[in-house]
């Protein structure tokens, strides 16, 4: 598991057990010191790491990704209706590659009064190796799509819980690797995925410095 994956799930493990639906109540200033910190993290590893999607060529220039500022409001406590029978689905990818993925359930949560849902999968490939085995993947679109974040969308991740309930944080919404390099193939999410919503949280669209 990479470093960041690690501060994924502490970070879940903290507050995937919040009661209700929607918005969480969580403490301000530690969950904003917690987030910045994976941000710098983050953005070291892509400015030095051997496995960064930053091309070689591009590193000495590379600064920072570009984010919106930690919002509490957007870390959401859906309601996770789980399949008991759930399909397996190629997922559309930017190349012709097709990856399995299992259709975990659907969540749902409301924001600014309206209700929202979002399919959640998991990966097949994923979901038996070391650390990911309560891994969930949500890829989505919102209003904020082509404008002022990716216009093929974003990412956020997710853990299974043992509760009806599953933690949502789209401060950690991301980027998938092929808006840094064209090399990787990365799945599209699926037109039902699409929040009617601004998502003022996570990456932003990447700019070259």
């Amino acid at each position: 598991m990479t470093r960041i994956a690690g501060h994924l799930v502490f970070f879940f493990l903290i507050f995937s057990t919040l009661p209700g639906q929607g918005q969480t109540s969580v403490k301000v200033s530690d969950f904003k010191k917690q987030l910045l910190e994976e941000r710098a993290l983050k953005d070291a590893d892509f400015k030095t790491s051997a496995q960064s999607p930053i091309d070689d060529t591009e590193k000495a220039d590379f600064k920072r990704l570009n984010y919106f500022k930690p919002s509490t409001a957007w870390v959401i406590n859906a309601r996770i209706e789980k399949y008991q029978t759930p399909d397996t689905i190629q997922m559309r990818t930017t190349t012709e590659r097709l990856p399995l993925y299992i259709v975990y359930g659907k969540a749902s949560f409301n924001v600014k009064g309206k209700v929202h849902e979002l399919t959640v999968f998991r990966n097949v490939g994923l979901m038996n190796k070391p650390g990911y085995e309560n891994y969930l993947f949500i890829p989505f679109t919102d209003e904020t799509t082509g404008n002022q974040t990716y216009g093929g969308g974003r990412y956020v991740d997710a853990y299974i819980e043992d509760s009806e309930f599953l933690t949502i944080d789209f401060n950690r919404a991301y980027n998938p690797y092929c808006v840094y390099n064209k090399k990787y193939s990365c799945p599209i999410p699926p037109s039902g995925n699409h929040l009617s919503v601004k998502v003022n949280a996570g990456e932003k669209l990447f700019r070259k410095k």
